[in-house]
């Protein structure tokens, strides 16, 4: 069995052609790199990732995680593979080195958690979890909590989570009850019960950091009276030694239909009357600064999927080539003709095209959000910095819910590659599948994600955020139609990129009218209608970079890899992009079938 996570070379052609990540270089934060730098530390992730995490990835499902007396333990090999990350030094990659992270900019430390993840997402939530909970506090803390936690959480000495979500409130985290009591030492006692809360409890870190989100004893009703406290497992001193337990109990943990190897934890703050936190940022900006978090989440989540369905094409194009069965068509009914491998059958080369356009996709897609990140913070032009901001807000739920949905699919296909044995545990395609459904609910659903896209951010700056990506797709396009083999490819992406912009235009009309239930019934798709097209986008983007580049190389090994990226680029705009089209017209009709069925006749 193939023993890789995701393909080095297209890795590089991502950083350094696509997206020429060396410009990064040039900003003053970055200087003190070197593109030779920055290879090392990615070469080193994925020996450490095919090494020492990869091999776990089946002891999380085949042992899960046991709970008993209100403790969690994880699969034995977990502690080593974690030990050796954090040795490595591939927790915090891009924080500042004073808090214990390398300064590493954004766009190189995602390739580096593409191996470092990608090999074992369950098992990376107990190394990088803390880095959410430490960034809120960097961002919104005291210089005493930040001294006090966060080169702890960089570090993953300790670990963290997200306390938010309640048995009745669910996503509606207006409606929670979990309540706060301001103590004479300006610290807090919280009483309440959590449920979902992924890595609450487990044996791999010293102490858990919990951020909870409560309501203080007084406050306004609903989300503006909610506030985020910072919750240690075991109570923090201010020299940062321990004091006693903090009365944080794990009531039990979820079983699964997947991702065994995770802890997802019910929670009990304060049974016994002895919960203490500390506030975080102002009273009632609860929600407000757990957004920073969660959006970070969300793109998290994205990448969840993207890492996992490049380990699932890369396990079925492996097997596609070794498994031998079948005759070649044309010899379909000669007796004497030998059987070749399935890879040679015309359906399962769909299939393993589909697969590949969907991954490197996606990875592309994933990037260029890394990397407008690093503009944002880093770019000296003001107009830059805001465009890159403009896209990481517009993007977000596109990347978290589109990813999320086509890594599973692509895990779906992997399965159905393998055929029969692809439904066995004796592969490890169909753990793939059932581990990665969980991405498409993590941090809100799919339909929470659709939501915030149409009623948020399709609006942003009165339409004109959208309308900067349909521009910035559209200079592509410009670029492309300057050569001829691209020019067809060019045109239909400019027929969708123009579609894209007439669906939004009514959708967003509708969801202001008095049929914006109608409209939002059909969000989703919408979503949907607009991760396919940008991703038409980076194809096309890639594809002009592949041509650039194919003028330049000579070597076969070389025009192998260029061909086949314009090659897979045209397969997605022949194939994929058609269907997109037929998504946006039925966005357009409007249905409104769904809302006018009568409740009885779902029965």
């Amino acid at each position: 069995m193939a023993q890789l996570i995701a393909d080095q070379k297209e890795i590089d052609f991502i950083l350094y052609e696509q997206f020429n990540a060396e410009e990064l270089l040039t900003y003053e934060k970055f200087n003190g790199f070197s593109k030779k730098m920055f290879d090392m530390i990615i070469s080193e992730a994925r020996k450490v990732a095919i090494k020492e995490i990869l091999p776990t990835l089946a002891d999380g499902d085949k042992q899960g995680v046991q709970f008993e007396n209100g403790s969690v333990t994880v699969p034995d090999s977990f502690h080593r593979a974690r030990k050796v990350v954090r040795e490595t030094d591939l927790t915090s990659t891009m924080e500042d080195p004073e808090w214990g992270g390398q300064g590493l900019p954004f766009l190189i430390s995602i390739a580096i958690m593409e191996y470092i993840v990608g090999a074992n997402y369950a098992l990376s939530g107990y190394i990088h979890m803390g880095h959410g909970t430490g960034k809120m506090i960097e961002l919104f803390g005291t210089d005493k909590l930040k001294k006090m936690f966060l080169e702890n959480l960089y570090t993953a000495r300790w670990a963290g989570t997200m306390l938010l979500t309640e048995p009745e409130a669910g996503s509606d985290v207006g409606a929670i009850t979990t309540t706060a009591r301001k103590n004479d030492d300006d610290t807090y006692s919280i009483i309440g019960n959590k449920i979902f809360i992924t890595d609450g409890e487990h044996d791999m870190s010293d102490n858990i950091i919990h951020p909870v989100l409560a309501r203080i004893e007084g406050a306004p009703e609903g989300s503006r009276g909610i506030s985020i406290f910072i919750v240690p497992k075991i109570w923090v001193n201010e020299d940062k030694t321990f004091g006693k337990p903090n009365d944080v109990q794990c009531l039990g943990v979820e079983e699964k239909m997947g991702f065994h190897g995770s802890a997802t934890c019910s929670m009990a703050l304060g049974s016994r009357g002895e919960c203490r936190g500390f506030l975080l940022g102002e009273e009632n900006k609860g929600l407000e600064i757990m957004f920073h978090m969660m959006n970070e989440a969300r793109l998290s989540v994205g990448f969840q999927g993207s890492t996992t369905a490049s380990l699932a094409y890369l396990y079925a194009l492996d097997y596609a080539r070794r498994r031998v069965q079948g005759k070649d068509l044309a010899r379909g009914k000669d007796p004497e003709a030998e059987s070749i491998p399935i890879i040679r059958h015309p359906d399962v080369r769909r299939m393993l095209t589909w697969m590949k356009a969907h991954v490197d996709g996606m990875r592309s897609l994933l990037y260029y959000v890394s990397l407008s990140i690093d503009k944002k913070k880093n770019a000296a032009d003001e107009a830059q910095r805001e465009l890159a901001g403009d896209m990481i807000n517009l993007l977000t739920p596109v990347v978290k819910a589109y990813c999320a949905e086509r890594g599973f699919e692509v895990c779906v296909q992997a399965v159905q590659v393998f055929g029969g044995y692809g439904y066995t545990k004796e592969f490890p395609v169909e753990q793939l599948v059932r581990d990665v459904k969980i991405a498409t609910i993590y941090e809100g659903t799919d339909g929470i994600q659709a939501m915030d896209f149409l009623g948020r951010k399709l609006g942003m700056k009165k339409g004109l955020v959208f309308k900067s990506l349909l521009n910035e797709m559209g200079k592509t396009i410009a670029d492309a139609k300057k050569t001829d083999e691209l020019r067809p490819m060019a045109e239909s992406l400019d027929k969708a990129v123009e579609t894209l912009g007439m669906t939004a235009l009514g959708l967003g009309r509708a969801a202001m009218s008095e049929k914006y239930a109608t409209a939002f019934a059909h969000a989703h798709p919408f979503l949907e209608a607009t991760g396919d097209v940008v991703m038409g986008w980076m194809h096309l983007w890639r594809a002009c970079t592949a041509v650039n580049a194919l003028e330049k190389k000579s070597r076969k090994k070389d025009k192998a890899f260029y061909e086949g990226i314009v090659t897979c680029a045209r397969f997605y705009m022949e194939a994929v992009l058609p269907v997109a089209l037929g998504r946006m017209a039925s966005v357009q009709a409007m249905s409104d079938a769904a809302l006018t069925m009568d409740e009885a006749s779902f029965d």
